[in-house]
């Protein structure tokens, strides 16, 4: 029996540097093959081991900003002086099929999104502590102290934001944040609104 396609799920989520979100997000899309990842653009050059199309779109800053004029992003912002933008095109291409997409950006990105996409699943990643984020911030390479205090008191306003948010997952043990993850997924699939469709078949 063929069932109505239902209207596929956004989930957003979101953390402070040295979190620990991508490794989360790796381990859902590793899981899950029907949930796609949704590729950010880029203005930055892409770093050791990363691919065009499958980590982001690396494109020219004339590009981004033919795009911004376009009004092609539903969200986009400056970051260290490169810009890094969502495609609207790319994530309702997908959700229309019924498919479900994941989405990996800051704060001040799912807010912009959360505005057009209310009806998402927006999760935000707590480090342990405060001393487990210093430490992982001190870990990411040869910064200054300067930058690295910089990066921790930006990661420290941005903690303040989780309130937007619908779930909050402390990353504490790494396997346990993934459970917590696949939980949240599972269950918001299930929610009523989103099966409406299938359910009106039975009447």
């Amino acid at each position: 029996m063929k069932h109505t396609r239902t209207q596929g799920l956004l989930i957003v989520i979101s953390a402070p540097s040295g979190a620990g979100k991508t490794t989360i997000c790796k381990r859902l899309l590793d899981e899950f093959p029907d949930l796609y990842f949704s590729v950010s653009c880029t203005t930055r050059p892409p770093r050791k081991g990363e691919k065009d199309g499958r980590d982001y779109h690396f494109i020219s800053m004339k590009k981004f900003k033919d795009r911004i004029g376009k009004n092609e992003f539903v969200e986009w912002e400056e970051i260290y002086g490169h810009f890094y933008g969502t495609l609207k095109k790319e994530i309702e291409d997908l959700t229309e099929k019924g498919h479900d997409v994941i989405l990996d950006i800051d704060i001040k990105g799912a807010g912009n999104v959360k505005s057009m996409y209310p009806e998402g699943a927006f999760v935000f990643i707590m480090p342990p502590s405060v001393e487990i984020l210093k430490e992982r911030l001190r870990k990411r390479g040869s910064e200054t102290d300067a930058v690295i205090k910089m990066r921790f008191d930006r990661a420290m306003e941005e903690v303040k934001e989780n309130e937007r948010y619908d779930y909050v997952i402390f990353n504490d043990i790494l396997s346990d944040s993934v459970d917590i993850m696949r939980s949240i997924y599972i269950a918001e699939r299930n929610r009523r609104p989103r099966l409406q469709a299938r359910i009106n078949d039975f009447y």
